[in-house]
């Protein structure tokens, strides 16, 4: 007699990633112009003390502050960790430390990427200098990143000088990639969901004390907090229970190459309690409606549907759907 197999364990890579587009205020804008030029500022607070990178309220006082001051690209390591392993979009593709630097004539730090040969080049107390971008645009990244000052490259003397923050073709706005990179695991519950899809089915779990039938399921019910264990067959077909119209392209992204306009919607499978969502298609967007009644269009080798398609059944009464809103 031999032991049956664990089972699969599934792991998938995972990507987020969006622009974020944030306008500029007159401090956030005189700083990102001043790094273009090659100018560093900071802000004067109400107690005096001088902040690098500037920020637009007193975090003393919350009192707004536009007190502009020129300091130096030259400063001083107030401490560091040693990055090993850099990742995909870090200032360097080589080791590096990561270090708090307060330059000269600040009395805050500001934290950027240290290019030496190793810890071992690296300390507290350590004079370093601002290496500039080749191109300088207007961010953050106009400051390639610190290294090692040359012993008479400033004592840190330096005493912080007033700048009006006036910039030729100033910088108004800024567009920042985010982006996340992980691994997903889904464990228990969603494995079997997931494995359900590969047959063309749509697999709940039940809890076994309020019986609500969670899609895709959770392995917990979220109201008791017991355990689902209960496998359930929901659907194929639903009933939109509310919807948005999507005018905005989804990007470059092939799996979301979808025209616009186009309609998501919540749809609550036949026996689950629980709506999920999914593009509707094979309808003119505006005709999709509350209580639309759909099915699944699965995609090629049925991996999971590429969208939900009107079944032809008369609408769903609003009694039926309403507590799935």
């Amino acid at each position: 007699m031999t032991a049956a197999s664990p089972p699969e364990i599934l792991r998938a890579p995972f990507v987020v990633e969006f622009p974020f587009t944030r306008s500029l205020g007159p401090v956030q804008s005189a700083f990102l112009t001043g790094l273009r030029e090659r100018v560093v500022l900071g802000v004067t607070t109400a107690d005096g003390k001088v902040m690098v990178p500037p920020v637009e309220y007193d975090p003393v006082t919350a009192e707004e502050i536009r007190d502009l001051v020129e300091v130096g690209a030259t400063g001083t390591v107030t401490t560091w960790a040693w990055n090993a392993a850099p990742r995909r979009g870090q200032p360097l593709a080589t080791p590096f430390a990561w270090v708090l630097v307060r330059l000269d004539g600040a009395d805050t730090g500001i934290l950027h990427a240290l290019d030496a040969p190793g810890p071992e080049a690296v300390h507290t107390g350590m004079r370093v200098r601002i290496r500039w971008a080749g191109e300088r645009i207007g961010a953050i990244t106009d400051i390639a990143c610190f290294e090692p000052a040359e012993h008479h490259e400033g004592d840190g003397s330096a005493q912080a000088a007033p700048h009006a923050g006036e910039f030729a073709d100033a910088v108004t706005g800024i567009v920042a990639e985010a982006r996340l990179d992980y691994t997903y695991t889904p464990g228990r519950a969603q494995t079997a969901y997931i494995n359900g899809l590969s047959q063309r089915k749509t697999v709940g779990e039940r809890c076994p004390s309020c019986h609500k039938v969670y899609v895709p399921p959770r392995g917990a019910c979220p109201t008791c907090g017991v355990a689902t264990t209960d496998p359930v067959e929901v659907g194929p077909a639903g009933t939109v229970t509310t919807y948005c119209i999507v005018n905005i392209k989804a990007g470059h992204t092939a799996n979301l190459d979808i025209e616009v306009p186009y309609v998501y919607a919540h749809i609550a499978l036949d026996g689950a309690d629980l709506a999920l969502h999914g593009r509707i298609g094979g309808i003119p967007y505006d005709q999709v409606r509350m209580g639309l009644r759909v099915e699944p269009v699965w995609t090629e080798g049925g991996r999971y549907p590429d969208h939900y398609r009107p079944t032809g059944e008369p609408d769903a009464d609003y009694d039926v759907y309403k507590e799935l809103i």
